[in-house]
């Protein structure tokens, strides 16, 4: 493995890594049996085999709708691998949204913009109010991608994103093209440059804070900080949290994390 593949490796770096995935869909999977009626699944949003997204609303009318976006290097996992993570927007009366999107090879990292855009627009035609968008690592970037000034969302949508925070994001794309997993990804330095939200300028009056576990790798620690210059916004650093349990505060609706994302709206 070469000095750049090991500098964007997570789970070589995290104890016990393989257990995570397999928790991870256990408690998805046991959350979906209790939501009833209040989960909406495969709402489609287009005629992809991964174009769908899960709606799960709260107890009586929705304050907004949160969004998030998984990761898995735009090459895995799905959107019920993380079924859980809607808990703590739930408690807090709004509705949460996980869309799938179409992986590499199959699609192209632009191709998933454009269906994160689809999706998010969709899920807002079943909720009204503000949006709040969160994803993680390669959902992280795909979250920072909507909150670009060319982020292809329809205008009345746009306008209703109110906050942005990407977790763990991948925020310049370049570095990626150096990597094995490029095989797959089929980056280019055109896509790179045109899919990377350090490069590209935030939508006006978007509020966005970057998230990022303070024991993630050094490369994730300066994909965050990257975006959060450019972009003039706060940078979270959450202490002691790597990159596999940094996102495990969505579930817990007094969380730090939580109260970035939907607290004031």
């Amino acid at each position: 493995m070469t000095d750049i593949d090991l500098a964007y490796a997570n789970g070589a770096f995290i104890p016990g890594a393989d257990t995570y995935p397999i928790r991870w869909a256990a408690e998805a999977e046991a959350f979906r049996t209790t939501r009833g009626f209040r989960a909406q699944l495969g709402l489609a949003y287009g005629p992809g085999a991964r174009q769908w997204l899960d709606l799960f609303m709260p107890e009586g009318t929705p304050r907004g709708l949160m969004v998030f976006i998984h990761g898995g290097y735009w090459m895995s996992f799905g959107p019920r691998d993380w079924s859980q993570l809607a808990q703590g927007a739930l408690d807090r009366g709004w509705a949460c949204a996980l869309p799938g999107y179409t992986l590499a090879p199959e699609a192209r990292i632009s191709t998933m913009t454009t269906e994160i855009g689809r999706a998010i627009a969709r899920a807002a035609q079943d909720v009204a109010g503000p949006i709040a968008l969160t994803g993680h690592s390669a959902g992280g970037h795909l979250s920072a991608r909507m909150a670009c000034a060319d982020a292809p969302l329809p205008p009345e949508v746009a306008a209703r994103i109110a906050r942005v925070v990407p977790i763990s994001p991948l925020s310049d794309l370049r570095p990626l093209m150096a990597t094995a997993m490029n095989a797959t990804l089929h980056l280019d330095a055109a896509e790179a440059a045109a899919e990377s939200p350090a490069l590209l300028p935030r939508r006006a009056g978007s509020q966005v804070t970057v998230w990022v576990g303070g024991a993630e790798r050094p490369a994730f620690l300066d994909q965050a900080h990257w975006l959060a210059d450019v972009w003039a916004c706060p940078c979270h650093v959450a202490p002691r949290l790597h990159h596999f349990n940094v996102i495990e505060d969505l579930a817990r609706p007094d969380s730090v994390l939580v109260e970035t994302l939907l607290g004031g709206l």
